[in-house]
């Protein structure tokens, strides 16, 4: 039923073989193969050419991963080196979901007594796992959030997103196309569903490193704030921004989005990538402010992932979900049709909503591959558990938005002039939008 090559006697390797056929019986796939400590590998029965080749690392590994298969143990698993994927490490995603969607509790009492059997290991060092107090959501703790995961290092950043540091999803005109083409078209996109004019205020809520506001200034001739919780951000952003010679009507400020100044209303608003920390109890709380922040007349923008899929919503936003103790802490997508209704209840009127789901895929393959490209840097950077961190995140989430179990929406939300309707305020058509160039 296997192909073994048995290189080295070790009274853990049956077993393990053992494991293996039985966790793997019913997965479909036959183009992978599992190599043991010792040498010895395990292939599934009519094996195809390996797109990849999982790599236990000692006899411990299989309980490290399947005791049981959740999305956090397979990740920590990875990250703390229990195994290694040699070849394709998208395609072993497909697996991994097989494992931790399709394990059942009968599965555990099937294979916990020889899982028990295997030896353990101490634990690795988990000082990667975010470390945020207080209430969720609160402004202390969501800057906390916040800095955790932006705050790496802009170094970090530079070395695999594009020229322009744009962390959010980029907008295509083919699938070739490079991320800093794409990125760019993403910007205008933006303005051009904004409407922006010469003379305007735009304030930009989670601004990152500034390349809207920037975008914005210099094409449009807006007046534009950007506001932001991450330090390293900011500085970044104002150097960025002093550099183009817009300090006078563009700047970066380290403020949360609750605290920002009522008194002088913009004139249009944007939210890139943003939403997705605000937290569901809390989306109410924000449109709110934006409203109160926006000019009668005026639109907002706002564009974060979204979920389509209930099952994969209950495990991605679980409080012991990999993605939430290693890569964003208190992270919170909810699906759009909630987005919609809350912004709706805020008095907002949707005018437009638009799915960039097949973009984001293309952005994440752009950043995983760039980010590959410089392994050995980032090993230097970060070590071994910060690159594996990264690697299995950037991946992983690849394949939730190929998959269609994230999106990612674009609203566009109107003010109306008097509270009612738009008054003919805005063009019949989105023809202005598809125009290239400001």
């Amino acid at each position: 039923m296997v192909n073994v090559q048995v290189t080295v006697q070790d009274r853990y390797v049956e077993p393990t073989l053992d494991l293996l056929q039985g966790v793997f019986a019913g997965y479909p796939g036959r183009d992978f193969a599992v190599r043991l400590w010792d040498g010895t590998v395990w292939e599934p029965q009519g094996a195809a050419e390996h797109r990849f080749t999982i790599v236990l690392n000692h006899p411990a590994a299989l309980r490290k991963m399947f005791f049981p298969p959740t999305e956090r143990r397979l990740g920590e698993a990875y990250m703390f080196g229990d195994f290694e994927i040699e070849g394709e490490l998208y395609e072993a995603i497909y697996l991994a979901r097989y494992l931790w969607e399709g394990w059942s509790w009968k599965d555990t009492l099937r294979f916990a007594p020889k899982l028990l059997r295997m030896p353990t290991r101490s634990g690795m060092s988990n000082e990667q796992i975010a470390q945020v107090s207080g209430q969720k959501h609160s402004v202390n703790r969501d800057k906390q959030a916040i800095q955790y995961h932006y705050d790496v290092s802009n170094e970090f950043y530079q070395l695999w997103l594009d020229d322009k540091m744009v962390y959010s999803c980029a907008y295509f005109a083919d699938p070739g196309e490079s991320i800093d083409a794409a990125q760019s078209r993403k910007l205008d996109y933006i303005c051009r569903k904004l409407r922006l004019q010469p003379g305007e205020r735009l304030l930009d809520i989670g601004c990152g490193w500034g390349a809207l506001i920037i975008h914005a200034a210099q094409h449009y001739g807006v007046e534009a704030l950007g506001v932001t919780l991450s330090e390293k951000q900011l500085a970044l952003a104002n150097e960025r921004i002093a550099a183009a010679g817009l300090a006078d009507r563009c700047r970066a400020e380290l403020l949360d989005y609750r605290h920002v100044d009522e008194s002088q209303p913009f004139d249009k608003i944007v939210s890139i990538g943003m939403v997705e920390h605000v937290g569901r109890e809390n989306l109410g709380i924000y449109f709110e402010k934006a409203y109160r922040l926006l000019k009668p007349g005026g639109v907002f923008l706002n564009h974060g992932i979204t979920l389509l899929s209930a099952p994969f919503e209950s495990l991605y936003e679980a409080k012991d979900s990999f993605v939430q103790q290693y890569v964003f802490p208190d992270g919170d997508s909810q699906p759009i049709q909630y987005v919609l209704d809350v912004a709706a209840k805020a008095n907002f009127e949707v005018r437009d909503v638009e799915s960039l789901r097949e973009h984001y895929a293309l952005t994440l393959k752009n950043w995983l591959q760039r980010y590959e490209a410089h392994t050995d840097t980032i090993l230097d950077m970060m070590g071994p558990q910060g690159y594996r961190q990264w690697r299995i995140y950037l991946a992983g989430a690849r394949w939730v938005f190929e998959s269609g179990y994230n999106s990612i929406h674009q609203a566009l939300l109107y003010k109306s002039l008097d509270g009612r309707t738009a008054h003919g305020y805005l063009p019949l058509t989105r023809d202005d939008w598809y125009q290239d160039g400001p």
